[in-house]
């Protein structure tokens, strides 16, 4: 690369870290402080909207002080693994887990903030819901439950479903919240509050295995050592009826003999 290359990109770095951090970094001589504030002001925007709309519970319970400081402070510090602006909100939830100051802001912060990645992820996965696979002779208990592609189930120490304005809770729950965030067949994103039992169960099926609803139920029972699996195999089918309403599962295939 020539001299004039090298003094380009050493210009572009200048320029970008000043746009990112212009308190640290100085601008590039030369240009007129109205025209960067231009581009300081028009970028900075464009990343605090993106991620209050890709979060909005999350900024809705914070201060704008402290969001904009947080923000600023991802705007600054964060090193992207991707270029791609859909990416923004993962980028931003690596911030909050790995960068930020874990007494800076609310102790739920990074949970809130990945269930609602997770609702922006089912809103946006652009693949269709195929259910060809599915058998309608075929019941999730003596045939294999499918689980819809675009269905994340994922647990909690926060009840982050419930968090608003008006419920903040300031310690983790005795016992984890377990969701499953869903899109429906009519492109419908929702989400359903799971017990450990169908959490696992929902576990079991999305591992891709060949194995019957019963089955899989009498495995969670031996790993609970319940007294009486067919207490959990009951349970269990009015589990899977509810994840089938909800379209969580679409249904079950024939087992392979």
């Amino acid at each position: 690369m020539g001299e004039s290359g090298t003094d380009f990109r050493a210009l572009q770095f200048e320029f970008t870290a000043h746009i990112r951090d212009p308190e640290k970094n100085p601008a590039p001589q030369g240009i007129e402080d109205r025209r960067l504030a231009i581009y300081r002001d028009l970028l900075y925007r464009n990343i605090e909207g993106f991620l209050a709309n890709s979060f909005p519970v999350l900024r809705s319970i914070v201060v704008d002080e402290q969001w904009h400081a947080m923000v600023r402070r991802y705007f600054a510090d964060h090193r992207a693994r991707t270029p791609l602006f859909p990416k923004l909100p993962q980028e931003f939830l690596h911030y909050l887990a790995d960068e930020r100051n874990p007494d800076d802001g609310a102790p739920f912060m990074q949970e809130l903030a990945h269930y609602e990645w997770l609702e922006l992820e089912a809103s946006l996965d652009k693949r269709d819901i195929d259910d060809s696979a599915v058998d309608e002779n075929a019941n999730c208990l003596a045939g294999v439950p499918v689980l819809n592609p675009i269905a994340r189930a994922h647990s909690y120490h926060f009840p982050v479903h419930r968090i608003s304005p008006s419920f903040q809770p300031l310690k983790a729950g005795e016992q984890p919240t377990y969701l499953v965030v869903y899109r429906d067949r009519a492109d419908k994103v929702g989400f359903m509050q799971l017990n450990p039992i169908a959490a696992r169960l929902i576990d079991l099926i999305a591992q891709g295995s060949d194995i019957p609803g019963r089955k899989l139920l009498l495995q969670i029972a031996e790993e609970i050592a319940h007294p009486d699996p067919e207490v959990v195999v009951s349970g269990g089918v009015e589990v899977m009826a509810e994840l089938c309403q909800r379209e969580v599962l679409l249904g079950a295939r024939e087992a392979l003999a």
